[in-house]
């Protein structure tokens, strides 16, 4: 069966333009890889294809991508590895495809430091618009108009730097715990759904909820003295989340040094739609 023709879009720029996102693709199937790749192409982005785990490392040290789309099941290593061997070199964003249907393999991805996963049979025009909004809100969280920084209950956060601490102490957050601690951080005291957080931080109107609750978890565990008994990040039974601080967060406008600390702008969240058509098939597995 042909793969679905890409739809039409921003012209392809080649690999020399400048400010062209680069996107690495790794899938061992062929037709999803040459399908996810086409679509990526025809929306404006230089990609690179692998089609195991050690040339998906290989692939990305050369290339240096924007971001990564990653298939969990691999010859040679599995996502997984190669997502934990990505993210112990730097924040690059990480996208995790599954054909799997047991939530736990994709809690696990998440909890590794993927920033979203799509489950096969999947839209390629709705990962391209997931693509574009990990994107937009990496590269807006770097934006120098992004200054504000925040402190409030011993944590610290700068959006240019996109340094976080506690006490002092760095801590190692990926590009969405990032985000959500800082919304958090703007908005003390106020209780947020995961609808709402989802919309606010991560720029979609849909999507598995429980990526937030992953989130949760995790931001817990950096950034609470006892994960189990939290008392900053607060559940609000039948709605969602609330941090709550002891006191108002202190704001500056522009960190002069390390010592300067306060609130990142979350860039304004754009809404995605989700596409109804030219699904990718699932591939077998064996």
């Amino acid at each position: 069966m042909q793969p679905p023709p890409p739809p039409q879009g921003r012209p392809h720029v080649g690999d020399g333009a400048p400010d062209v996102p680069r996107v690495l693709v790794v899938d061992d199937d062929p037709t999803v890889a040459e399908v996810v790749a086409g679509y990526l192409e025809r929306g404006g982005y230089t990609v690179e294809r692998a089609e195991d785990g050690p040339g998906a490392l290989e692939r990305a040290g050369a290339f240096r991508p924007d971001l990564v789309v990653l298939d969990l099941m691999l010859p040679g290593m599995d996502g997984l590895e190669v997502c934990r061997r990505l993210r112990a070199k730097g924040p690059v964003p990480v996208i995790m495809l599954t054909a799997r249907g047991d939530e736990d393999d994709r809690i696990l991805g998440l909890e590794i430091g993927a920033d979203d996963y799509v489950t096969k049979p999947f839209s390629p025009r709705e990962l391209v618009l997931r693509v574009g909004s990990v994107l937009r809100r990496s590269r807006a969280a770097r934006a120098p108009e992004a200054v504000a920084t925040l402190r409030a209950a011993g944590l610290w956060v700068d959006p240019v730097a996109r340094r976080a601490t506690k006490g002092g102490a760095e801590l190692a957050l990926t590009l969405r715990e990032f985000d959500l601690l800082a919304f958090l951080l703007r908005h003390p005291g106020q209780a947020f759904g995961r609808e709402e957080l989802m919309r606010e931080v991560w720029g979609w109107e849909f999507g598995d909820l429980s990526t937030v609750t992953v989130h949760i978890r995790r931001l817990r565990g950096k950034v609470e003295d006892d994960p189990a008994r939290p008392c900053l990040i607060q559940t609000v039974w039948g709605l969602g989340y609330r941090l709550d601080v002891p006191d108002a967060p202190d704001v500056l406008d522009a960190p002069d040094a390390p010592g300067a600390r306060d609130a990142p702008d979350v860039p304004d969240a754009h809404a995605a739609h989700r596409a109804q058509h030219d699904r990718v098939p699932p591939r077998a597995e064996g």
